[in-house]
């Protein structure tokens, strides 16, 4: 099976060539927030320009009236903006994305619709029928006069054949390889220490996909039995008999209105950060008009003291929630300061629920995140395992409000080293959809409970606690 997660032999690898890579601190957010308490509350960027204070407070205030009384909103985005330097906009329409195949017919729709260029930042695109259909349609784009930029992941694309790139770069698309395997090809300080987790697709500056799938052939069919793009039935290599892959489970969105050009900044800035040739003069910034109701922020994280923002995101969120905190995430690894806020939240009466995986592609990942059940439950956070796929979404849902989508896990590696992204939406209607997701996952899951997880096998803890000694790495 084609492993999107890095393996711990990997890591541990890379570990060695980079000790500093294990050994990074991450901020402590409880002095972000101190810091920020003083931070006047947040204002919003609509199509037409910032919004004056006044009318930020008063589209704030209508967004609290929509859903039960919380305070969350405001302690939230004056955290948020004084570390992030990204604008919190209105006027944007989110469409969310359940599996591969609804994103990947979303994503070929808006590409084949595309009139001036392509820009497309994956961890993962492989050589396989669905990474064949995206290189085939790029190229006829490219034909067309449709400037294509790529972006991938040197070591999430290892194993993606040279030629596979070439015949991209031979008919003028532009190819980066981030932070390259090769030193002699490196264009800044060699570290394969830093990958970039990013999952961005950007069409003519106007419409933007995000979350976790990367492109690959695993995402070809759906917890549903829906086939991907290529109307594969999704039996491993098609081949008649031959026993179907275990489903992967995902969650990307597709957003038009201003904030797109927030995503095309973090596009452009990687191109630039990593040197890339220049770009032809496309129009990666056109007028933006509303498009929804829905309030967006682009949260772009890379590593550096100050930089780690997907932390703080996630974080400041559960320390600030007030009623219900469900949490989605592929890979579960928690730092003690996310611990204390989820433990802290059970403790004041948050409905605080977590879907993890209950497969995996990285079992030494799997015990390392359940090393941490028991103080969990013992809390009051509600545990749920899905275990009929390979979970690999990272999404959170908060006081039916706040909700965000993206590409970054719940662990040390995704926190410290990696680029990665997350859209953080403020929206009553996009939260109820992304409840009644959450919902039905939860259905389909089954919940750990204390006294049944007190009874676990003696060589179930061992794992749990040999993997949590390497658990910076994984």
């Amino acid at each position: 099976m084609t492993m999107i997660k890095h393996s711990f032999l990997v890591m541990l690898s890379v570990s060695m060539l980079f000790p500093g890579s294990g050994c990074a601190t991450l901020p402590k957010v409880s002095d972000v927030i101190d810091e920020a308490r003083t931070q006047e509350p947040p204002q919003i960027l609509s199509a037409k320009g910032m919004l004056s204070p006044e009318k930020s407070k008063v589209l704030m205030e209508r967004l609290k009236r929509s859903v039960a009384p919380t305070d969350m909103l405001e302690r939230y985005g004056a955290v948020i903006e004084s570390v992030s330097g990204s604008p919190l906009t209105n006027g944007n329409k989110v469409t969310l994305l359940i599996d591969g195949p609804a994103t990947y017919a979303a994503m070929f729709k808006a590409m084949e619709n595309a009139r001036d260029h392509i820009n497309l930042e994956t961890f993962i695109i492989e050589d396989d029928e669905t990474g064949r259909r995206f290189s085939d349609l790029l190229l006829k784009k490219q034909a067309e006069g449709v400037q294509v930029n790529l972006i991938y992941d040197s070591r999430g694309g290892f194993r993606t054949p040279a030629p596979f790139f070439q015949r991209l770069r031979d008919a003028g698309i532009q190819v980066l390889a981030f932070n390259p395997i090769n030193p002699l090809k490196a264009r800044k300080s060699w570290n394969l220490a830093h990958p970039d987790h990013r999952k961005i697709l950007i069409v003519d500056g106007k419409v933007v996909f995000t979350g976790g799938i990367n492109i690959s052939e695993v995402y070809s069919s759906s917890p549903s039995g829906a086939s991907g793009p290529s109307g594969a039935s999704g039996l491993s290599g098609g081949k008649p008999g031959k026993k179907a892959p275990i489903p992967w489970r995902d969650t990307d969105v597709q957003i038009e209105g201003p904030v797109v050009a927030e995503f095309q900044k973090l596009f452009l800035d990687t191109w630039r950060q990593q040197k890339g040739p220049n770009l032809s003069g496309r129009n990666y910034f056109p007028e933006l008009k509303a498009a929804g109701n829905s309030l967006v922020r682009a949260v772009g994280s890379t590593p550096g003291e100050t930089n780690r923002l997907t932390f703080v995101l996630y974080v400041a969120a559960i320390t600030f929630s007030e009623r219900s905190l469900h949490l989605t995430n592929a890979y579960f690894v928690p730092d003690e300061e996310t611990v204390d806020a989820l433990r802290d939240a059970a403790g004041r009466g948050v409905d605080v629920k977590l879907l993890l995986p209950g497969n995996t592609d990285t079992s030494l990942t799997l015990s390392a995140g359940r090393y941490y059940y028991s103080g969990l439950l013992k809390s009051g956070v509600k545990i749920y395992e899905r275990r009929d796929v390979l979970l690999h979404a990272k999404t959170a849902v908060i006081d039916n409000v706040w909700s965000t989508v993206g590409s970054t896990n719940m662990d040390f590696w995704s926190f410290s080293s990696n680029d990665e992204v997350n859209a953080v939406i403020l929206s009553k209607e996009f939260a109820a959809e992304m409840e009644r997701m959450f919902a039905e996952d939860l259905a389909a899951s089954h919940e750990i409970r204390l006294e049944e997880w007190k009874k676990r096998p003696v060589l179930d803890r061992i794992k749990e606690w040999f993997a949590h000694q390497f658990e910076r790495w994984l």
